[in-house]
């Protein structure tokens, strides 16, 4: 291949890159209604506890990470993000009734789980350089804002700091090596 066929064909790359995520800017609606996700709640709260379940410890929906969820959707979360994200629980219900014929909260867990693992697949690529190019231009993927704001908000709710993980109320000293035995929980504090 000689340089003039190799600059035409970065140009025409670069050129389709350009023109879809402009294409796509002008198919966003101007307002993103965000008020419909408080009536979501219910399947969020599904959600959220097929991602950290009830075992020994409290599960996502005991620690109430559904509110968390909404709050920073809701007022901490850039447009094209809020999108995805609305558009992401409207295609799980719609995935969850045209595969198993009932809304994901009337699910098995198998079968939540599976459609779980259906959108982690399509939320990332293989090359992480097109995930950057993809969030730039995109916004955060659906499944990867929910998973992220789960842990986190079970991560930080009292349940999930101080029963989910191995909460240290005063770290007296600094132990660079700790030993760790099995089945040990992580910690909430360093």
């Amino acid at each position: 291949m000689n340089r003039q066929k190799a600059i035409q064909n970065l140009l025409l790359i670069a050129g389709i890159g350009v023109s879809s995520g402009t294409v796509f800017k002008l198919s966003l609606p101007e307002e993103i209604s965000v008020n419909e996700l408080p009536h979501k709640k219910l399947l969020l709260a599904e959600l959220a506890d097929t991602i950290i379940p009830r075992t020994d410890t409290p599960g996502a929906k005991d620690a109430g990470v559904e509110d968390f969820i909404i709050k920073m959707i809701r007022d901490c979360t850039d447009s094209k993000t809020q999108h995805n994200f609305l558009r992401g629980l409207s295609g799980l219900e719609k995935y969850s009734t045209d595969s198993y014929g009932k809304p994901f909260t009337s699910c098995s867990e198998a079968q939540r789980t599976d459609i779980l693992k259906h959108f982690e697949s399509r939320a990332t690529y293989r090359i992480n350089i097109i995930n950057k190019i993809n969030k730039k231009l995109l916004g955060v993927p659906f499944f990867v804002k929910l998973r992220d704001l789960t842990v986190e908000g079970y991560c930080t709710s009292m349940l999930g700091a101080t029963k989910g993980m191995a909460y240290d109320y005063i770290p007296v000293t600094f132990q660079a090596c700790i030993p760790i035995t099995p089945n040990q929980k992580a910690w909430a504090t360093k």
